[in-house]
């Protein structure tokens, strides 16, 4: 496994000090930040591809209590939502189970589908993995029913412990990029993303953002949150080696000139699956929520060309909500 440590943040009073914040507030270390007359722009501009106004579907079966042993499933719930389930553990990406993807549920990104799977359906989740704060993947109803209805131990990127512990949460590991922690065998590992994070107008970037890389003896697993194309690809290669099972974005990356620093396209997910050497990739921020001008199709459709003409054959699944799979 990788030579890392387990680490505290270094503080001084109660400001991290890392390479990637500076008065407050985190960033993006050599990636310019849109202003607001680039977001006026783009809002005043979109041209929204087409979504239905609702899919009906059925909910996926029951996912099984537990996968022992080398065995690894991945279930497709929605958008960021993975069921992860391997040597014994059931492990939970992102949670969103909400009719909206808001602070309120009378407006805001509303769910063109229902969860795949049923929130009572999903089996004990002993762990966890939060990518950032932003509402389509903090879900703060959701991780409250979580919090009440499993015992989950929670990682989460720097300055999301507190406000996961008044969820009801007793045991939440915060850490910053490139910190890692042992966990039931595994090596919990806090990777960079080039994202940001915002629940409010006032609160841009008062909180970290990251990828998770669980390492263990049977393959490593990377859960990339939310990130633009970027150079962490080639620095977990490097670091880790492949990949066995790599959770990619593929959606919301339209208009590709003001979306492309924060969002992948999906051709670009095709070429990360490449640098990382993930032997089996999966799609995920795609088909539940629309959040930027790519239409509910255009990702996966998008995504099947580059494939087409890519000369290896390594997987890159797009699942329907609810389906799970044997990941080899």
């Amino acid at each position: 496994m990788a030579d890392t440590t387990d680490v505290l943040p270094g503080l001084i009073g109660s400001a991290p000090v890392v390479e990637h914040f500076r008065d407050g507030r985190f960033f993006n270390p050599g990636v310019a930040e849109h202003d607001f007359r680039t977001a006026l722009k783009w809002m005043r501009n979109r041209n929204i591809g087409p979504w239905r106004r609702w899919v009906e579907s059925t909910p996926g079966p029951p996912p099984p209590p537990l996968v022992e042993g080398a065995a690894l499933r991945a279930t497709f719930v929605n958008h960021s939502t993975v069921l992860l389930q391997t040597g014994g553990l059931n492990i939970l990406t992102d949670p969103v189970w909400s009719r909206r993807a808001s602070p309120v549920q009378f407006a805001g990104p509303q769910r063109h589908r229902a969860p795949g799977i049923r929130f009572e359906d999903l089996p004990p989740i002993r762990c966890l993995l939060i990518s950032h704060n932003h509402y389509d993947h903090f879900d703060l109803p959701t991780l409250k029913r979580i919090a009440a209805a499993h015992r989950s131990v929670v990682f989460c990127p720097l300055r999301l412990a507190a406000p996961l512990r008044r969820l009801g949460f007793a045991d939440v590991h915060e850490l910053d990029w490139w910190q890692s922690q042992s966990w039931h065998g595994m090596r919990v590992h806090c990777v960079p993303a080039q994202h940001f994070s915002a629940r409010t107008p006032f609160d841009r970037n008062r909180t970290l953002w990251c990828g998770w890389l669980l390492e263990s003896p049977h393959g490593s697993i990377y859960f990339a949150g939310d990130t633009g194309f970027c150079n962490v690809f080639s620095a977990l290669r490097n670091r880790f080696g492949s990949i066995r099972l790599a959770l990619l974005p593929i959606g919301a990356f339209e208009p590709e000139w003001f979306m492309g620093p924060i969002h992948m396209t999906p051709e670009q997910a095709v070429e990360a699956q490449e640098i990382l050497g993930a032997s089996t990739a999966m799609g995920i921020h795609f088909g539940t929520f629309a959040l930027a001008d790519d239409g509910e199709t255009a990702p996966v459709e998008r995504l099947q060309q580059a494939l087409a003409i890519r000369e290896d054959r390594a997987p890159f699944w797009t699942l329907s909500e609810g389906e799970g799979r044997l990941v080899p």
